[in-house]
Formats: C-alpha cells, sequence, structure tokens
C-alpha cells in the first residue's frame, strides 16, 4: 500500500472488510440451509421407513405394496420407496428396477446409490421386512438445486454489498479526508506562526475528530497564551533590564575614574547592588520558568502543616530581628499531599519576605495554615498598608511593581512566582483584605 493515499487506504479497507463480512454471511447461510435441508430429508425419510414397516408388522408384504402406492405424490420424481428382493430387483415401489447396496440394516445415510439414474446423492435408510428389503429414501437432487439457487442469489447479494461497500468507503474517506484536512490546515497556520487559527468542531456529535479538535484547540489556547506571556515577559525584562544595567554602566565609569580609593570602595559597593538587583530578576524568572516546566514526577508526599513549621522556625528570628511579631498559626494539620516540596519552600518564603519588607515595623506577621471549602490554605497576614483591591489582578503580573513598591528594591517578579508555583499543584494564589493588611494565600487542593 505504498504511494497511496490516506482517502484510497481508507476505501479499499471498507471494500476489504465488506467482501470479507460477506464471505462470512455467505458461508454461514449456505452451511445453513444446506443442514437444514439434509435434516429435513433424513426426518421424512426416518418417519416414512417407520410408518412401513408399523404397515408391514399390522398387515404383511401386500399391506405394504398397497401404501406405497398412495405414498407417491404426483410428479415426484426424487421420492425413493420400493420393496427390493436380494438379488437387487425392485418387486414394488418407485425405485430402479435393478439397485446395488450394502445389503445389511441402514439407519438414515446419504451416499450414492448403483442403479439410480440421479446426479446426486440419495439419503436413504434400508431395513429387512421378512425375506425382502425396504428402501426408503429421496433424490437430493432438489436439494441441490435449492442449493444453487441459494448459492446465486447470495452472489448476488454479495456483488451488490460489494458495490455498496465501495461507496461507503469513498464516502467514510472523504469524510475522514475532510475532517483530517481542516486539522492539517490548522497545523501548517501555527508552522506560518498564525496562533490563532482553531479547529472547527461539528456540534453535538462528540466524536473522535471532535475530541481531538477539542484537545487541540485547548493546547493552541494555551500556547498562543504562554507565546503571549513570553512577549510580554521579554519586552518587560529588557525594558526593567535597561535601567539598572545602564546605571551600572555609569557607575562602573565614575569608579574607573575615581583616585581616592575609599570614594572607589564607596562605588564598587553601589555596582554590587545594581549587579545584585539584576541577578535577582534573572534567577525569578528562572524559577518561575522551572515551576511551570516542572514535571509531577518531582512531587512528593509532605504533610503541608510540618513544611510550614520548618518555614516558620527559619523566620522567627528574622522576623524579631526586624522589629516584628511572627506568629505561626496551625489551625489544621491535613494529610500528606504530593507536592513539589522546593517550588513551594520557595512560593512560601517569598510571601514571608513580602510580608516583612512592605509591613509596617512593629506590627504581627502571621504564617498560618487552615483548611477552607477548596481545600489546604497557606497564608501570610500583615498589618501593612496592604494592596487595593483594584490593584491586586495587576500585582500579580510580572515585571509589575505598584506605586507603594517603588521605593523599595525589587523585580515585580515575586508575586508572579508564587501564582506559578500555585497553578502548578493544580491550586490559585489570592489576595484578601486582613482590615487592616494583606492576606496572601496559596491555596491547594485536596
Amino acid at each position: 500500500m505504498i504511494g497511496l493515499s490516506v482517502t484510497a487506504r481508507i476505501a479499499l479497507l471498507g471494500f476489504a472488510l465488506a467482501l470479507l463480512s460477506n464471505l462470512v454471511v455467505m458461508g454461514f447461510v449456505w452451511r445453513q440451509t444446506h443442514d437444514v435441508a439434509i435434516d429435513t430429508v433424513r426426518r421424512e425419510t426416518t418417519e416414512q421407513s417407520d410408518a412401513m414397516r408399523a404397515v408391514f408388522a399390522a398387515g404383511g408384504l401386500a399391506a405394504v405394496t398397497n401404501a406405497i402406492k398412495k405414498a407417491r405424490a404426483p410428479g415426484d420424481h426424487t421420492l425413493l420407496l420400493a420393496v427390493i428382493d436380494r438379488d437387487g430387483r425392485r418387486v414394488a415401489g418407485f425405485a430402479p428396477d435393478v439397485i446395488s447396496v450394502p445389503w445389511v440394516p441402514t439407519a438414515f445415510r446419504v451416499a450414492d446409490i448403483d442403479g439410480t439414474p440421479r446426479t446426486t446423492d440419495v439419503g436413504y435408510t434400508l431395513y429387512p421386512i421378512g425375506e425382502r428389503w425396504l428402501l426408503t429414501g429421496r433424490s437430493l437432487d432438489l436439494v441441490a438445486a435449492e442449493q444453487q439457487a441459494i448459492e446465486r442469489a447470495l452472489a448476488l447479494a454479495v456483488l451488490l454489498s460489494l458495490a455498496f461497500g465501495v461507496i461507503a468507503g469513498l464516502v467514510m474517506a472523504r469524510y475522514v479526508a475532510g475532517r483530517l484536512d481542516r486539522i492539517a490546515a490548522v497545523v501548517e497556520a501555527v508552522r506560518e506562526g498564525d496562533l490563532s487559527r482553531r479547529v472547527a468542531t461539528v456540534g453535538g456529535r462528540g466524536d473522535a475528530f471532535d475530541r481531538l479538535s477539542v484537545r487541540l484547540n485547548a493546547m493552541l489556547g494555551k500556547l498562543e497564551g504562554v507565546m503571549a506571556e513570553l512577549r510580554v515577559v521579554t519586552d518587560s525584562l529588557a525594558h526593567d533590564l535597561r535601567s539598572p544595567l545602564a546605571r551600572l554602566r555609569t557607575k562602573t565609569e565614575q569608579a574607573v575614574l575615581i583616585s581616592d580609593p575609599a570614594l572607589r570602595e564607596a562605588a564598587l559597593g553601589g555596582l554590587l547592588v545594581e549587579t545584585d538587583l539584576v541577578m535577582r530578576m534573572l534567577t525569578m524568572v528562572i524559577e518561575i520558568s522551572r515551576s511551570e516546566s516542572a514535571s509531577r514526577n518531582r512531587f512528593t508526599m509532605v504533610a503541608p502543616a510540618d513544611l510550614v513549621e520548618e518555614i516558620a522556625e527559619l523566620y522567627e528570628p528574622v522576623a524579631e530581628e526586624a522589629g516584628f511579631d511572627f506568629v505561626t498559626a496551625i489551625d489544621d494539620r491535613p494529610a500528606p499531599l504530593p507536592l513539589h516540596r522546593e517550588l513551594l519552600s520557595q512560593a512560601i518564603t517569598n510571601l514571608v519576605d513580602n510580608a516583612l519588607k512592605h509591613a509596617s515595623a512593629g506590627g504581627q506577621v502571621t504564617l498560618r495554615i487552615v483548611r477552607i471549602a477548596r481545600g489546604i490554605a497557606i497564608q501570610v497576614e500583615d498589618r501593612g498598608p496592604g494592596i487595593a483591591a483594584a490593584d491586586r489582578a495587576r500585582a500579580l503580573k510580572r515585571f509589575v511593581r505598584l506605586d507603594s513598591a517603588r521605593s523599595t528594591p525589587g523585580a515585580g517578579l515575586g508575586m508572579a512566582l508564587i501564582e506559578a508555583v500555585a497553578r502548578l499543584h493544580g491550586g490559585g494564589f489570592e489576595l484578601a483584605d486582613n482590615r487592616p493588611g494583606l492576606v496572601a494565600r496559596i491555596v491547594l487542593p485536596e
């Protein structure tokens, strides 16, 4: 089948299946009709033989001869019903004058009887009655004729069904080719860079092509979103790196021109600050990419409450040194969940860092784990200025820094990383009002 198109292959497959199925049906029907015809002859012959032997037992040879004369219907030339002597000569009845059979009592059998001018076998029984033999049977000429008629009808039916099979194969091939062509057109458009094309589905059918189209459209939608986000990230990264790199270049030039060692040392310290900012931005972008591409085979069973307690133990002295009252609230201890321990730990520590950075000094920061309707919530609560409800969606976007945060160093990527980690776990990231302050919540489904 090398070189055949998909349409030709499907049409040929439809033709082959039609041919095979019809041959099977024809063979089954032929065999069944043949068996039924032979069984009918056997039953009729056996019943007639039993009846004639009963007549002989009651009335002797004369009664049998009289009964045989009445047994044959007009025009029925297939019936064999006769009394035969030991030499094979017909004494009475309907049979050739001389026949040759094995002279032993015989229940119903199908065989050729010498002396009968028949082209087919005979189904017969042979039993002794007194000093003679009773031959009861029927030529299978009629059965053979019926079989031939059935065979001709089946052959015609096979030809017609094959013709319909070819037509059906071509129709099916045309349908399949049309659906595949639509999918191929969308794939070709994607190859050319157009991610907006989608595969149309046939409403209400829900067949395999529709399921494939839905999955392909979902993949293209996600890919389009990723590409759009990638463009935003690339543009934002280029824009946000321009300022620190320009400052880094300026301070480098200034440090080169300074002759005083003390002033040069101070200028080099400024270089380190700008370099750290650039490194943090690049590191956060890498962390976000890792979280979005992480495989679930990296997940391990982790008790969320134990993880929260470990992080709290690390941050308590840091918070106290910064003048905060750090509180750990374990409101629930859920069973271990499949989690990416490293990335989830990074997301929780980002929440705590943000709270310590933006909350008012001397206030309270709470790291809490609690069960809610949607699953398990790991949240950090502070008493700082918070984020206005209108700005919360924008605060989760990459490289976005609200006006209240522009006075502190940062890249505007921390919230985006936390949201990416939450999505990786099938959950979400929310911001809520703490009255006063902010509640930053990671929701994990159970």
